[in-house]
């Protein structure tokens, strides 16, 4: 996707892009980054409503020069100011936020898994053009699996017809190691 330039506000632990144009530009020919409010899955693209982006698109678009952060009072917010403003709000968010970054590299659209109790919904091709491919729920190195998440993770994801794939970042080499589970009948 093309870098679509956008200009965002953090306001509290949310981070908007107020202005409506940009918004529906960030969205729809950007990557579908964010969300509209009171916009669920938009279709079309006649949207006009303000974007809510997550931390995780937001990090990664300022990353990518995309994005313009301020802060309530207009300062501007850097990439390390803001990852760790990021980190407070958000539990494991470094490796959580390695595993979006890499999905995204690979050309994956890359949503909130919440709805699926896992941490992301990845997409092929976007919301609203096919529906999430697989449900990624992102560990710290080192936790132990219960069997019984496994099982009702595996179950969830084969009701709704989604690979279910665990992932985790490796300290040492920094580097993503993905698990991908097939429920078998």
């Amino acid at each position: 996707m093309e870098c679509i330039k956008a200009n965002a506000v953090l306001l509290g632990n949310r981070v908007v892009v107020l202005d409506v144009k940009e918004g529906h530009d960030l969205y729809f020919r950007g990557g579908f980054y964010g969300r509209f409010f009171t916009v669920p899955k938009p279709k079309l693209p006649d949207v006009e409503k303000e974007l809510e982006i997550s931390l995780f698109d937001a990090m990664y678009l300022l990353e990518q020069g995309c994005l313009n952060l301020t802060n309530e009072r207009g300062e501007p917010i850097k990439p390390s100011e803001f990852f760790s403003i990021a980190s407070k709000l958000y539990d494991n968010f470094y490796d959580a936020y390695t595993v979006y970054k890499d999905l995204r590299n690979r050309g994956y659209v890359v949503k909130s898994g919440m709805k699926f109790g896992s941490t992301f919904a990845v997409y092929q091709f976007g919301p609203g053009i096919d529906h999430s491919i697989f449900l990624v729920e992102v560990l710290k190195y080192g936790d132990k699996l219960d069997p019984i998440q496994i099982i009702r993770a595996g179950r969830l994801s084969h009701s709704v017809r989604k690979r279910f794939i665990l992932a985790y970042r490796d300290p040492a080499t920094n580097r993503i190691q993905y698990f991908s589970f097939k429920w078998l009948m």
